[in-house]
């Protein structure tokens, strides 16, 4: 049995006292004992976090991290200063990031590869644009992103290697990959995992990011090989992600 989880990407959003409020809310709140539930801050509010979060289940995750160790790399952050403020998580190829930032796959390969050397778990995104959906090209770009790093990791790092698939059209648009959509999505990603190890593909946890919100949450973490949640939006609420994390108990 997977064990679900729940992540929150604050992206670049947030302030001291919405880490504040999150501490005292689940201080409070009784979480699931069977779910993980991960919150991803900018990186100024990770030593807030972690002491707000110190007497809660949360977890700390990162947005992105350099790959690396240290040197001459001005506004970058390492795994291994991630790992010093408690972080345990790390987001790499979020399509923002990949968008944005013009992150290719071997860019987002070399900070999975720094995330896995410092003790981190890597949550791997993939995902199709609208324009790529519409040319009946999901599972082609997904399985490519997916394959350019887990084809080149040894059997010990890909058990450690999270996946989120996150369609690019339905990220902060308001719009959600029916159950059915993200559901076909996760069953090709995990049928591609079994290409290398059956046991793997078992064992591989997969998230769906996409507007997930209190409203849908119970509908897409019912499906087989959703194994749970990357949440933007709705993340930034104690009362929506919350509501979230019990759906996955």
């Amino acid at each position: 049995m997977r064990r679900p989880l729940i992540a929150g990407n604050w992206k670049m959003n947030g302030s001291t006292a919405l880490v504040k409020a999150f501490g005292e809310a689940f201080s409070a709140a009784k979480l699931p004992a069977s779910v993980d539930v991960v919150v991803i801050p900018p990186f100024p509010y990770l030593e807030a976090a972690r002491q707000a979060f110190n007497d809660t289940p949360l977890k700390l995750g990162a947005q992105t991290l350099n790959p690396q160790h240290s040197g001459a790399h001005t506004g970058e952050v390492s795994g291994g200063m991630l790992q010093e403020f408690g972080v345990e998580y790390v987001l790499v190829g979020h399509s923002e990031r990949r968008q944005l930032y013009r992150e290719n796959d071997e860019q987002v390969f070399d900070r999975l590869m720094a995330a896995l050397a410092s003790g981190l778990t890597p949550i791997l995104c993939v995902g199709e644009t609208l324009e790529e959906r519409d040319a009946d090209r999901t599972m082609e770009v997904v399985l490519r992103q997916v394959g350019y790093v887990m084809a080149r990791l040894e059997t010990a790092h890909r058990t450690k290697v999270i996946i989120a698939y996150e369609p690019v059209w339905a990220i902060g648009t308001g719009r959600t990959a029916t159950p059915e959509q993200a559901q076909e999505v996760m069953a090709g990603i995990r049928a591609y995992q079994a290409s290398f190890d059956i046991a793997l593909a078992e064992q591989l946890k997969l998230l769906y990011g996409g507007s997930m919100n209190a409203n849908n949450a119970a509908e897409l973490l019912a499906q087989p090989d959703i194994d749970g949640g990357l949440v933007g939006g709705a993340s930034l609420k104690t009362d929506d992600f919350y509501a979230i994390c019990q759906s996955a108990g």
